[in-house]
């Protein structure tokens, strides 16, 4: 029993010795393990298959801008806030000149595609909820759809310019995807005042901005 004992200690002490150098071996100068930088949030989430065939994201690419062409319209129409209304026609401008640059980068590549010329019915429901928004709420709810809008975009763009399966496209994604970048960080400073979250709040007056000084 006692010889027993003694082999099992004798077998422990050994396999704690062998993890003692194993980590000695990996912290000695020039075997660090380098620190892995955070990636964005695009670059973490795998490019589904048919989002990296261009047909799809042809589709993908244009409903989105005509949603954004459609809500920036809309939000133009109802909004009482003078940001916004700067920001929807800025979009109106942006996303039109996106659908022309897809549409050339398309004829570029040969490619045999043709976008979709009206907006799927899950789009068209986006659409019908702010136009049913209340007026005391429009601006939040335009603002933070754009947000979630242009995070998708980005996502979308970022994924097929690193995975795409036609060049004259892909470079298109990948011009796209700075100017969507743009957006994003707009839309996320702009909805932030709208929702009172800065004292820069663009819905308030100028005599209200006196009393809370």
């Amino acid at each position: 029993m006692l010889k027993r004992t003694l082999v099992i200690v004798s077998a422990v002490a050994l396999l704690a010795a062998c993890g003692k150098k194993a980590d000695e071996a990996v912290n000695a100068p020039g075997n660090e393990v380098a620190q892995q930088p955070d990636a964005h949030p695009a670059a973490t989430i795998p490019t589904p298959a048919n989002e990296a065939k261009a047909p799809d994201f042809v589709t993908k690419a244009a409903m989105s801008d005509m949603y954004e062409v459609a809500a920036a319209k809309i939000a133009q129409k109802r909004s009482t806030n003078a940001e916004v209304k700067k920001f929807a026609a800025e979009m109106i401008k942006a996303h039109t000149a996106s659908t022309a640059a897809l549409k050339k980068a398309i004829g570029e590549s040969g490619a045999a595609i043709v976008p979709p010329a009206d907006m799927d019915d899950h789009t068209k429901g986006q659409l019908d909820d702010l136009t049913k928004a209340d007026a005391k709420d429009f601006d939040k709810k335009y603002m933070n759809d754009q947000v979630d809008a242009h995070q998708g975009a980005l996502d979308l763009m970022q994924r097929y310019a690193n995975d795409g399966d036609v060049a004259a496209i892909k470079t298109f994604a990948n011009n796209t995807a700075s100017v969507v970048q743009e957006h994003y960080d707009m839309a996320k400073t702009l909805r932030d005042k709208v929702e009172g979250k800065s004292d820069a709040n663009p819905t308030k007056t100028p005599e209200a901005k006196k009393e809370t000084k």
